[in-house]
């Protein structure tokens, strides 16, 4: 059979809000995620639903990511009928390491992991687990971030490194996890992606200054502490106006504490 010269280069475009917090931020502009992430955060989602959605939400981001960013390679591969495809596909062989930022992160990133596993060769994708929570004053003001152990299973020369994180409220936890796999983890990675479901002006403002070459991902922006005039204008338009933490540093509208909600600990 001849080959069909459409899939030797296959083109992507992905759907994103437009915005001014440069290049490497994509606001994922989708009318499902939204709705998913929406019932997410109403005070009656309650478990077993939040282990749902956010794998439903987490499936969508780990796919986005692979489509956009991830090394693609041209290919010939069998199919039942005695034939072949050929055409591009998604580089088998790239290293990857989905991060456990834990305790929200946890279960993200074995999303991310499981669906790597299966499209990827499996020897070659990895998930680490680091500990680290945010530090607060008796006023809730966050001073610091916590790094209270980690499980790193080897370098990450030439591999995509995945911080499967759900909320980008301040940006110490991405910055902190940046810094250490970019300065104490052997090798030299291909690139960084941050999944978010949710950040904020705040996040970005210190994120894209801490780790210019760090790819973003989210599925929403959170400025609603902004003035009405900055909220109807295009996102970043008016960055230094723009507020998405109150005094305690939690996101709003958010989506509440989500460690605490996936964790079950309120109850």
């Amino acid at each position: 059979m001849a080959k069909d010269s459409q899939f030797e280069h296959l083109s992507f475009t992905p759907n994103e809000f437009k915005h001014h917090y440069g290049p490497n931020v994509h606001l994922v502009s989708s009318p499902l995620m939204l709705s998913l992430l929406a019932k997410l955060g109403r005070p009656d989602t309650h478990q077993p639903q939040i282990n749902e959605l956010v794998g439903m939400m987490y499936s969508h981001l780990i796919d986005l990511v692979i489509d956009q960013v991830f090394p693609k390679k041209f290919a010939k591969v069998e199919t039942r009928m005695q034939a072949h495809y050929e055409g591009e596909i998604v580089d088998p062989q790239t290293p990857c390491v989905s991060v456990d930022l834990a305790r929200a992160g946890t279960l993200p990133s074995h999303y991310c992991y499981n669906k790597l596993n299966y499209l990827m060769d499996p020897c070659g994708v990895r998930q680490d687990h680091f500990y680290v929570a945010r530090v607060s004053d008796e006023n809730g003001q966050v001073t610091g971030i916590n790094v209270s152990g980690s499980k790193i299973g080897g370098g990450v020369d030439k591999a995509i490194v995945l911080f499967p994180d759900p909320m980008g409220a301040t940006g110490g936890t991405i910055v902190e996890a940046y810094e250490h796999y970019k300065n104490k983890v052997g090798g030299t990675p291909l690139m960084m992606v941050a999944l978010h479901l949710i950040i904020t002006p705040e996040y970005l403002a210190k994120v894209t200054k801490a780790c210019p070459d760090l790819q973003i991902f989210a599925l929403r922006l959170d400025r609603g502490l902004s003035p009405d005039s900055v909220l109807n204008s295009e996102f970043g338009k008016n960055w230094k106006e723009e507020k998405g933490l109150n005094n305690h540093q939690y996101i709003v509208p958010g989506a509440g504490g989500l460690g605490e909600i996936l964790n079950n600990s309120y109850c």
